[in-house]
């Protein structure tokens, strides 16, 4: 598959429109660049506009400032008929500090391939794991989506009791 994109890098820099009452980075900001960074990197893998159809086991580390220098890191861990799921990882640093690299935020997003006419998932080419490292990564995704399956089930029972009761 050497046409198709595995990972994909993306930079920003926090501006003063992108904080908080408290002066860090808003985690919805982190959100958006993390869907578009998704998104690009959907289309690369895929050849095809895609969809952001979940986010899973996001996890805000570290604040980013103002001037920090955000670097978001896609990496392809899972491939379904239709699906393809990243491993995404957020890193901040000052850009004047060539070592203060550090982890802000991690999750899981998982796009699907449409066509271009109806709107309807379109097959992806496939991955297949060939490292332990690799296999780990597509384990840890699975997981991580299971749970938050998991988690809208449990929800989606609660609104029903509620409601019955």
């Amino acid at each position: 598959m050497s046409g198709h994109q595995r990972d994909l890098t993306m930079r920003f820099l926090a501006e003063p429109t992108d904080v908080n009452y408290g002066g860090k980075v808003h985690g919805g900001q982190v959100m958006k660049w993390i869907d578009q960074a998704g998104y690009a990197a959907a289309v690369g893998w895929s050849g095809r506009y895609s969809v952001t159809v979940a986010v899973g086991g996001i996890r805000f580390v570290a604040p980013i400032r103002i001037s920090d220098l955000v670097t978001i890191k896609t990496t392809l861990v899972h491939t379904g008929t239709t699906s393809m799921h990243f491993a995404v990882d957020v890193h901040a640093r000052d850009p004047m500090d060539e070592h203060g690299d550090r982890l802000c935020t991690h999750c899981v997003i998982v796009f699907v391939a449409l066509d271009g006419v109806e709107g309807t998932p379109v097959p992806v080419p496939g991955w297949t794991p060939t490292t332990d490292e690799d296999r780990r990564l597509a384990e840890y995704a699975l997981q991580v989506m299971a749970l938050s399956k998991g988690i809208e089930e449990t929800v989606a029972r609660y609104r029903e009791a509620g409601r019955g009761g």
